[in-house]
């Protein structure tokens, strides 16, 4: 892979993870405490709503140092190596984690009754969006348990070309 296609990536990687960082320390907090004080009757969900954000956005983040190293790998060609498996496992893993909460946001706005200040579609939406997340998460790590399997395709007859040359 071309070098400067690699420091793209990485560049990208950063700027990911410093705008996940900015949202969790700042966007996450001060709009909870915003909606909170433009309708009280949400102050008991704001804790656990902003837990989870923030635990989704360090999936998020846990996924891009893995793809970080990942990159690493490829550069020096050494992608096809056990090493791989085990930050491929991490994707795998905190994409999962990413969509349990997706799901657990999903059930608890299906099943509790929360106050709205209007006629309710400021639930329905986030019940959408969380829907949604739970949806495209499952649908990612599925896609990272098969290009897993590529990998290790990949890896065995690189092995075996190996032991034949």
């Amino acid at each position: 892979m071309h070098r400067l296609f690699i420091a793209a990536l990485r560049a990208g990687i950063v700027a990911a993870i410093l705008l996940g960082l900015f949202g969790q320390i700042v966007v996450i907090p001060t709009t909870a405490a915003d909606e909170v004080d433009r309708f009280p009757p949400y102050a008991p969900y704001a804790t656990p709503y902003v837990t989870v954000a923030i635990l989704g956005i360090a999936c998020v983040q846990v996924a891009l140092v893995a793809t970080w190293m990942l990159l690493d790998m490829v550069r020096r060609g050494a992608i096809f190596t056990p090493r791989a498996f085990r930050w491929v496992d991490i994707i795998i893993g905190s994409s999962v984690v990413a969509t349990l909460l997706a799901v657990g946001v999903t059930g608890h706005l299906a099943m509790a009754s929360i106050p709205s200040p209007d006629d309710g579609m400021e639930v329905i939406s986030a019940l959408f969006a969380a829907t949604a997340s739970a949806g495209v998460g499952a649908s990612f790590a599925m896609l990272i348990v098969i290009m897993r399997g590529l990998l290790r395709k990949a890896t065995d007859l690189q092995t075996e070309m190996a032991e034949v040359v």
